[in-house]
């Protein structure tokens, strides 16, 4: 006959001082009308802070040559002109040349006059039929470029005058296309595709979490109190983050990537909770000794697996990147929210709603959700990796260093904009038909010219003579770089624009900056004396931003794995199990990797996932994933780690005590998983390319940490260590609820026993 050692409410007197975590739950409980109307008022003045601050923000930091380039920029009196243009070709391709073509010639005419005519003025007009570098190779297109001038205000109602003209000449010529894309066309279109993206996010990801946790919990209740407090963590971080960026720059992608690790951390966090005090209010506790129980266990792994994310994303301010810096204080707002929140908010809600939690019960999960038994298929696969460890360790990692393959060829390239977004989008599709006639012409590389001691560089004799030099020398044929180019004042600097072959980001575009930035730039421009200059743009950015990033990951990864060794050391007081951790950690980041390169640079899933391959896999996306990965992947090792250790400091021998908290663990695991990964999964949906490698990545690798690492691997791991994964077996009686007793008062190690309990 078995029974129950249950915990009480206070631990024995030898078990030492509370955690801090039993002790915020415990005046939580107590305090439940001040513990939430203290965080509902935090959140509130986060969010009201984030109306109230308004303003354009910090302008961001790029690194390297393009950085140097931008500061240059920012510190001008002027703004740099709007740079745009109009690929005009015929629609018969059976027409004759685009210059001698009646159609087309009246179409560029009717376009430049229109443009040149417009009342705001300051739009300056380049007429392609003065102009030999403007026709295109097979001279069936002409290229109309204007640059839009003026203050910020100005500038962009030009440029809107400008677009409706272009739209007007098209519609008055249907027998020539008109297509534009430049400088603000194309940050429009990017701008959109963020902000559609978002919405879509959040419009798939939220009915998709409901679902789950109603399946998961069988309890409308119940299935409410993650969202609840994920959406008011995520709600005070978006606030705060729109103070903060007033100082430091926050990019588009910071905004997606709090809702995305919002909504994974904070589901987590609570089913941890809501799991362990169903355990124990099924054992016989009252609410408080349960609240008090889970508080001390559960709610323990919660403080440091939401410190360990925290301190492991830190590791990506060792880049000096700001793009890296923005979503990186992001992440580490919304995880600390949602631990705070877990410690607080949480337990004192739970304390309100007591029993009624279970209420509005779904007919069909609602019957089985409500049971708290081991996992028991969990279980069985546990009881067959203790029992082969070997055997199963060594065809997991099998497994995983075959899935990571891949990854070996992985190239770490940014995506332009013609690959990033579809080409249903109407700029996007301009500039990839720009491309074609015009390589660079959309987005060419941005050449600054300034003078250190801050006096003013265009009219000055030796600057336009080497400006005409450089002009001559493209003109001349340089491999990479074409016309038309370009020359714009912006008060004390000079701007000139040099298209670059490539879409702007590839091996041919690199190429290309390495021909400007190598040869031609210190034979022309590098000649004068008294004058510097840099390169900025599209190509000179991903180039720089990837150079940095690979000369500091090694920094990166050096530091994020010593913190992870030290908290994990810390934790559990042994050395075994920091080192297998970080193991398992690398072996289902790098499958991850593998599958990420498989899918998208080689193009496997090119026609489900909607994406055109580029040869290539987002720059900043690899570190990325592994900072946050190997935090995020805690979770749930801390989860099940710390049940088998309970089991095993209360006299389980290793086996049995890995077993029980597999069974345990696994299944919670399992259920936090899947919404993880169907949070993940919804970035497969966007239209850009950098969320669906990280939607893929990111879910892939939670996939195979839920299951495959810490159904499998994990255990067999900890099986082949034995006693000496967990050091010293504590002396004294051990504060752990539901263990099974036999009727001598033994403790239980039989799987088969714990799982009939």
């Amino acid at each position: 006959m078995l029974r129950e050692r249950k915990s009480t409410l206070h631990p024995p007197p030898d078990a030492g001082p509370r955690p801090l975590t039993e002790r915020l739950v415990t005046w939580s409980v107590r305090h439940r009308a001040r513990a939430m109307a203290g965080w509902l008022a935090l959140v509130a003045a986060a969010v009201l802070a984030g109306v109230l601050v308004t303003g354009d923000g910090a302008p961001p930091v790029d690194p390297g040559e393009a950085g140097t380039a931008r500061r240059v920029l920012d510190a001008q009196g002027g703004y740099e002109p709007i740079q745009e243009n109009v690929l005009v070709r015929a629609t018969d391709p059976a027409g004759p040349p685009a210059a001698t073509d009646p159609t087309v010639r009246a179409a560029v005419a009717d376009l430049v006059r229109t443009l040149r005519a417009l009342p705001a003025g300051g739009v300056t007009v380049a007429d392609p039929l003065d102009a030999p570098d403007r026709v295109s190779a097979d001279r069936r297109a002409l290229l109309v470029g204007f640059a839009v001038d003026g203050g910020l205000d100005e500038r962009l109602v030009r440029y809107d005058a400008a677009t409706a003209a272009v739209g007007d000449v098209a519609r008055r010529h249907p027998g020539v296309r008109l297509a534009q894309a430049g400088d603000r066309s194309l940050a429009q279109a990017v701008d959109q595709g963020v902000k559609g993206d978002f919405a879509l996010a959040h419009q798939l990801s939220l009915p998709l979490t409901v679902l789950i946790l109603l399946v998961v919990f069988g309890s409308l209740v119940v299935a409410a109190v993650p969202l609840l407090l994920t959406l008011t963590a995520v709600a005070a971080t978006l606030g705060l983050l729109q103070v903060v960026d007033q100082w430091l720059p926050i990019n588009s992608v910071t905004a997606p990537m709090v809702l995305l690790i919002g909504m994974a951390v904070g589901v987590d966090y609570c089913l941890f909770n809501l799991r362990r005090l169903r355990e124990e209010r099924a054992a016989g506790h009252d609410l408080g000794t349960a609240l008090a129980i889970t508080a001390r266990t559960s709610g323990r792994v919660v403080l440091v697996s939401g410190a360990t994310v925290m301190v492991c994303l830190c590791g990506l301010l060792l880049t000096g990147i700001s793009a890296y810096r923005g979503a990186t204080l992001g992440i580490v707002l919304v995880v600390g929210a949602t631990v705070l929140a877990s410690v607080t908010a949480l337990p004192a809600l739970l304390a309100l709603l007591g029993d009624r939690v279970d209420r509005l019960r779904v007919p069909w999960p609602g019957r089985r959700r409500t049971a708290t038994a081991p996992s028991r298929f969990w279980t069985a696969v546990a009881v067959r990796v203790v029992r082969r460890p070997l055997l199963w360790t060594l065809a997991g990692a099998a497994l995983l260093v075959t899935l990571a393959l891949p990854a070996l060829r992985m190239h770490p390239q940014d995506a332009a904009v013609v690959d990033s977004l579809p080409r249903t989008v109407p700029t996007v599709d301009a500039a990839v038909r720009m491309q074609r006639d015009f390589p660079g012409a959309a987005a060419p590389a941005r050449v600054v010219l300034w003078r250190p001691d801050g006096a003013a560089v265009a009219g000055r004799p030796e600057v336009d003579a080497a400006v005409t030099d450089l002009r001559a020398r493209i003109a001349g044929g340089v491999p990479g770089l074409a016309g038309p180019v370009t020359v714009a004042t912006v008060d004390r600097a000079l701007v000139v624009r040099v298209p670059l072959a490539g879409s702007g980001t590839d091996r041919a575009s690199e190429r290309a900056l390495a021909t400007l930035r190598g040869e031609v730039l210190p034979a022309t421009v590098g000649r004068v004396d008294g004058v510097e200059h840099a390169v900025m743009g599209r190509t000179a950015f991903a180039h720089d931003f990837t150079e940095r990033m690979t000369g500091r990951a090694p920094l990166v990864v050096g530091a994020v794995l010593l913190l992870a060794f030290a908290l994990l050391t810390v934790t559990f007081r042994t050395l075994a199990v920091p080192l297998v951790s970080i193991a398992l950690n690398l072996l289902s980041i790098g499958a991850a990797y593998g599958v990420l390169t498989w899918a998208f640079q080689d193009g496997h899933l090119a026609g489900p996932l909607g994406f055109t391959p580029y040869g290539g896999v987002v720059g900043w996306l690899p570190l990325f994933m592994f900072v946050l990965l190997f935090g995020l992947s805690m979770d749930y090792h801390l989860f099940v780690l710390s049940r088998i250790r309970e089991r095993w400091a209360a006299g389980a021998a290793p086996g049995p005590a890995i077993v029980a908290g597999v069974g345990r663990g696994a299944g919670v695991v399992s259920s936090a998983a899947t919404v993880m990964v169907a949070v993940f999964a919804v970035f497969l949906t966007l239209s850009a390319i950098e969320y669906k490698m990280l939607g893929l990545g990111m879910a892939v690798a939670v996939l195979v940490d839920a299951t495959l690492v810490r159904g499998v691997l994990l255990p067999a791991a900890l099986a082949l260590c034995g006693d000496r994964a967990w050091g010293r077996r504590p002396a004294g009686p051990q504060w752990t609820s539901t263990t099974p007793m036999l009727a001598t008062g033994a403790p239980n190690t039989a799987p088969e026993r714990e799982e009939n309990r």
